[in-house]
């Protein structure tokens, strides 16, 4: 089959444990660009420590960004699809994290805002460090500049499995999913990584069968199932590997170079 856009999740896929981009990820991906596919950052993270990722592989087009919820041209830096969040409405679960000590952020598409950024924990502020974030303080929702799209939840696994059971019974109007082991995430209902990337695809007037997608969380599942060819890592649940069509190798074994030698670049 000849793929023409890829979806690479990022944390966890395309990036080792330390963060890091290997030499042979960054290969075989510049080696499948030069054959025409066209690579999609498809990630929790934001633009501002995505684009940098795109440029250093020498790639242009676009990053799919906050699990969905936001996508952005690399070039122009402009939002070309969004799902806005009711910035009002998360104020039950902004009550709860604050009751109950759990540390959380609210993203617009360019911005992170956070409860007194200047009394961060040691441990919350290099958990931004490593991915190259600068929170800032949490104004009134009436003061942010742009649409709230992405709310997130941080804490160490126990909680984060309670607290997902506890907002679980909850009414909600929002989306909620994984998108590690330590993150809780609420977005717009309609809001998830298949439904971008599934819109993406059609702006670019590519069909289904020829979209390549790659992940390794919960959070990853719909744009597996969305592709053509969905491809877990190893160091996935057992739940992802179960909607992938194929599964390769860890982040840490270069999963995503051996996935491209196998389906693109060594395809005739």
């Amino acid at each position: 089959m000849n793929y023409k856009l890829i979806a690479l999740d990022v944390d966890g896929t395309l990036l080792h444990d330390n963060h890091e981009l290997s030499e042979e990820n960054k290969n075989s991906i510049k080696a499948a660009a030069s054959r025409g596919a066209e690579f999609v950052l498809c990630t929790g993270r934001g633009p501002v420590n995505t684009i940098p990722l795109m440029e250093k592989m020498g790639l242009g087009g676009y990053v799919i960004t906050h699990n969905g919820a936001v996508t952005v041209d690399i070039k122009t830096q402009e939002v070309i699809d969004q799902f806005p969040m009711d910035a009002e409405g998360l104020q039950p679960y902004v009550d709860y994290c604050r009751e109950h000590g759990i540390h959380f952020d609210v993203n617009t598409a360019f911005g992170l805002y956070v409860d007194k950024a200047d009394q961060m924990s040691t441990k919350v502020r290099g958990m931004y460090d490593e991915v190259f974030l600068e929170p800032l303080n949490l104004p009134h929702w009436s003061e942010l500049s742009e649409p709230v799209v992405k709310f997130s939840a941080f804490g160490d696994l126990d909680t984060m499995n309670q607290l997902e059971k506890e907002w679980n019974t909850w009414n909600s109007p929002f989306y909620m999913v994984r998108s590690g082991d330590f993150f809780l995430d609420l977005m717009h209902k309609d809001a998830s990584k298949g439904e971008a990337l599934k819109r993406l695809a059609a702006s670019r007037g590519i069909e289904r069968e020829h979209v390549l997608a790659m992940g390794n969380y919960f959070n990853d599942i719909t744009m597996l199932t969305f592709a053509g060819k969905g491809i877990a890592m190893d160091n996935s649940p057992i739940d992802v590997k179960a909607a992938a069509d194929e599964v390769t190798l860890s982040n840490n074994e270069n999963g995503v170079h051996h996935a491209l030698e196998k389906f693109v670049i060594g395809v005739k």
